[in-house]
């Protein structure tokens, strides 16, 4: 079998730091190239420095290291993209041509490109969102997402590229900082729970939201990726369920492990992102296609977040 060589764009976000460090433990770390555009203290190579909209440097780059598979991370994520939607737009969707044609041309094999849940709107029912349904994003994240997919979709029919596509939940790490998404609160609530006992969230009590913790997510992401191509039947993006809590809910479930936590709200301009949202997904196409199953539940991921944050 050939070696497989990847290249992972964006990679110092918070997906790409721990996908990285998955794939060079599965792959080595010579077949893994991390790109973003600066570069970060200790930046474990090989490493380049690239902006994913200059695609002769990006081919460049693919070229130089023979690389096989790209993930492709970079993205303004959904309450960045409001302060800044044409910027936004140009970002998420010529980053993607970029790397399609050159899936299409025959230079790469196979495409990871993340999708959101911010692809669904204020129209999409909300409890147990299914797989197909009434997508109409009002953000500009969303509509630059579903854009997307529609061009994975396209361009696995119409030139037979490889491209594989998840639509994250909420992402919880400790790894790294989040990264400007409307469920940040899920990750600032644990480090401000260690730090002063009380947090005040941005959303209301009650804003429930599908959450993940973040080594099913990039458990989820890899499996999607090394899934025999039969198996993977749906080509613009696979629901994908986790956890689903309101902020009431995390702080109860952080009680369990300090007593004197408190939780206060003062909603802003996110809520009325994450009323746009579902409350639940339904990912039962994933399950059956590749076998997708989540390991955490609220408070396994609340002791294992508390656990390595307060280290």
């Amino acid at each position: 079998m050939s070696t497989e060589r990847i290249l992972i764009i964006g990679s110092n976000g918070q997906i790409g730091l721990e996908l990285a460090e998955n794939l060079r433990l599965k792959y080595g770390s010579e077949n893994v190239v991390c790109s973003d555009v600066r570069k970060m203290e200790n930046q474990i190579e090989p490493f380049e420095i690239v902006d994913v909209l200059d695609k002769d440097a990006l081919s460049g780059i693919v070229k130089k290291y023979e690389i096989t598979q790209v993930y492709l991370l970079a993205a303004l994520l959904s309450a960045t993209a409001e302060k800044n939607p044409k910027f936004a737009w140009d970002l998420n969707m010529n980053g993607l041509f970029h790397v399609l044609d050159m899936a299409k041309e025959g230079i790469i094999k196979k495409i990871y490109w993340p999708s959101s849940i911010a692809v669904f709107g204020p129209t999409t029912p909300r409890l147990n969102t299914p797989q197909y349904t009434v997508m109409e994003p009002n953000t500009i994240y969303g509509i630059s997402k579903q854009a997307g997919e529609r061009y994975c979709e396209y361009y696995h029919q119409k030139y037979g590229v490889d491209v594989r596509s998840i639509r994250y939940p909420g992402l919880i790490g400790w790894k790294s900082a989040p990264g400007g998404g409307t469920t940040d609160y899920a990750v600032h609530i644990y480090h401000e729970a260690l730090k002063s006992k009380s947090y005040e969230c941005f959303l209301s009590a009650n804003t429930a939201l599908p959450m993940m913790y973040m080594p099913d997510a990039i458990r989820a992401t890899i499996e999607l990726m090394e899934a025999p191509a039969e198996n993977v039947k749906i080509r613009s993006s696979y629901n994908l369920g986790g956890i689903s809590f309101n902020p009431e809910e995390i702080a109860a479930s952080i009680r369990k492990y300090i007593p004197e936590f408190t939780i206060s709200y003062n909603p802003d301009f996110r809520q009325a992102i994450a009323d746009s949202w579902p409350q639940s997904i339904d990912d039962s196409e994933a399950r059956k296609d590749w076998g997708w199953n989540p390991a955490y539940d609220l408070d396994g991921m609340t002791k294992v977040m508390l656990e390595n944050l307060s280290k």
